[in-house]
């Protein structure tokens, strides 16, 4: 059977990558997560001062500067997971804390730096065979997907999850701090000029709100196999 793009867009929190990675592993397909290659951006720009203490980036410097931004995945031995290389330095660990996620939303709404990934992206899935996850696969980066998911919960419901995950990773957090963090970049991604999230016509929206994780794979691996089989 010919091989497929599967495209995966939804607002945080909602287990898009969770979903996405073990869908790509079920189908022996590459999986890439959108959300880190935008994180590691915004590393980036932490590390060169050009976002201040109080959260305003400073865009041209960010722009002049992203030729110095390379990104890719590499395959980890132990996780049996690919991890988020910036400029050659392991970062998976750095993008994943609450401080870069009050941030990146603002980083991914610069036209510059969505116009650098989606031609990475592109270029990774030009041979099918992929998963790939974000807030504009379905819309901006691969329209033309066989498959497309939107996946969306309860703000509250993703906070919990987020907030659980922070806390299982050591972070010193509070729930209405994560769940201000979700509002806000629902907000900032759902209104932002360049590739807003929003769901693809032909996409097929997916409530998790009150769904366990293995009803959700099951279900999403069936509408699979069925445009694979078509």
């Amino acid at each position: 059977m010919g091989k497929i793009t599967i495209a995966i867009d939804g607002y945080s929190s909602t287990g898009k990558s969770t979903i996405a990675k073990r869908l790509a592993s079920t189908l022996n397909y590459i999986y890439v997560d959108t959300g880190a290659m935008y994180r590691a951006v915004t590393l980036f720009a932490l590390q060169q001062g050009i976002i201040s203490e109080r959260g305003e980036v400073d865009e041209a410097t960010l722009i002049d500067k992203l030729s110095e931004v390379h990104l890719k995945f590499v395959p980890n031995q132990e996780t049996g997971k690919s991890d988020m290389f910036l400029n050659d330095v392991n970062v998976e660990k750095e993008i994943r804390t609450m401080q870069v996620s009050r941030l990146v939303s603002k980083v991914s709404a610069i036209k510059e730096v969505r116009g650098k990934l989606v031609k990475i992206q592109q270029e990774m899935g030009k041979d099918k065979g992929i998963v790939m996850d974000g807030r504009d696969i379905g819309t901006v980066v691969f329209p033309e997907a066989e498959l497309k998911l939107f996946m969306t919960a309860s703000p509250d419901k993703r906070a919990a999850r987020r907030y659980k995950e922070l806390l299982e990773k050591g972070e010193e957090v509070t729930y209405p701090e994560v769940l201000k963090n979700v509002e806000e970049r629902d907000r900032i991604d759902s209104t932002r000029t360049i590739s807003p999230l929003t769901r693809a016509k032909d996409a097929i929206e997916f409530d998790n709100s009150d769904m366990g994780l293995e009803e959700q794979f099951e279900r999403i691996h069936e509408f699979a196999k069925r445009v694979i089989a078509k």
